[in-house]
């Protein structure tokens, strides 16, 4: 039963990892990273393919080995946190507006925080 949990939800971080690298509010590779782990504890096959992936798999090996995040994709997330707050500033009433821009800045502040 907890292996096909941890299958549902490698899928369904999979899917959101997908679905963040075409939408700026939504992280890719936290999700991917997850999805790794959840696909440890459930199915090899689909833990191999994600470390064996060209894209994706040196960003999970980097995590694995010591939390470290690529100074690229510190700067990916950098932006796509910046556009998430011009966006909520823009489109978002006050108070409201600031939420986007209070978590891009702890986000951001966090993965500059990271090894390289």
């Amino acid at each position: 039963m907890i292996r096909w949990l941890y299958l549902f939800a490698g899928c369904l971080a999979l899917a959101l990892g997908i679905a963040g690298a075409i939408l700026p509010l939504l992280p890719t590779v936290p999700f991917i990273i997850f999805a790794a782990f959840c696909f440890a504890q459930s199915s090899p096959r689909l833990e191999r393919q994600l470390l064996e992936h060209p894209h994706l798999g040196p960003h999970i090996q980097r995590w694995r080995r010591n939390g470290a995040i690529s100074r690229k994709g510190k700067r990916a997330a950098t932006a796509a946190f910046a556009l998430s707050a011009l966006l909520g500033i823009v489109f978002v009433s006050w108070p409201f507006s600031l939420v986007p821009v209070a978590a891009a800045f702890i986000g951001g502040t966090w993965i500059w925080g990271r090894p390289e």
